[in-house]
């Protein structure tokens, strides 16, 4: 699984975060952006680690750095700065970059996540 976002900082940082989660070793899941900012937010490693996941071990990394076939790609908000990646199955999830929200509002686009993978994963 691949899930893309613009900065790879926040949503597709998350969203790897639970397909491994929720996925466990059955999953490989991959995270990327358009325009990477170079750094998973701090805000996104803090939610997280109230799950007691530690999202501080994943990077931001770039599109260019990632090659294959996956059998889904989730894009999350890049619009036409997602280019095509080959994959079985392509999803575009519109959800709102949680950098600027308040942490209720972050919380609630984490949770979101996290209920989208579970039916990613658990969908044929």
């Amino acid at each position: 699984m691949l899930f893309v976002c613009v900065e790879n900082s926040n949503r597709s940082q998350m969203a790897e975060a639970f397909a491994r989660i929720h996925g466990g070793d059955d999953v490989e899941a991959l995270s990327a952006g358009s325009r990477p900012s170079g750094r998973v937010n701090p805000r996104a490693v803090r939610f997280m680690a109230e799950l007691g996941y530690d999202l501080s071990t994943h990077a931001s990394k770039s599109l260019d750095e990632v090659t294959g076939e996956f059998d889904a790609v989730v894009t999350m908000g890049c619009g036409d700065s997602c280019p095509w990646v080959p994959a079985r199955r392509r999803e575009d999830w519109n959800l709102p970059d949680p950098k600027d929200l308040d942490d209720a509002g972050y919380r609630a686009v984490r949770d979101e996540i996290s209920r989208r993978v579970r039916e990613l994963l658990a969908s044929p």
